[in-house]
């Protein structure tokens, strides 16, 4: 498993006029790459596309139960 625990460093130039500073973030995986935008939107895609089918299930049964509650509601008060 690999350690995604990030190192910030802080310093801050002369205090006195100078109030330039400069942070560094280095996450320690020197030979790891990270994605882009276009491919973590294309992941986040595929990821919608995959639940789908239990997203078009889960409405369709949504329906039918708001539709049964009409029904009975109807049928109580008339």
């Amino acid at each position: 498993m690999a350690d995604n625990t990030l190192d910030i460093q802080q310093s801050v130039g002369d205090v006195s006029g100078d109030y330039s500073k400069t942070i560094v973030v280095d996450s320690g995986n020197a030979g790891s790459s990270t994605t882009g935008d276009v491919a973590a939107t294309i992941e986040f895609i595929e990821k919608i596309y995959n639940y789908l089918p239990e997203l078009a299930f889960a409405t369709l049964y949504g329906l039918a139960v708001y539709a049964a509650v009409l029904w009975i509601t109807k049928k109580i008060r008339g």
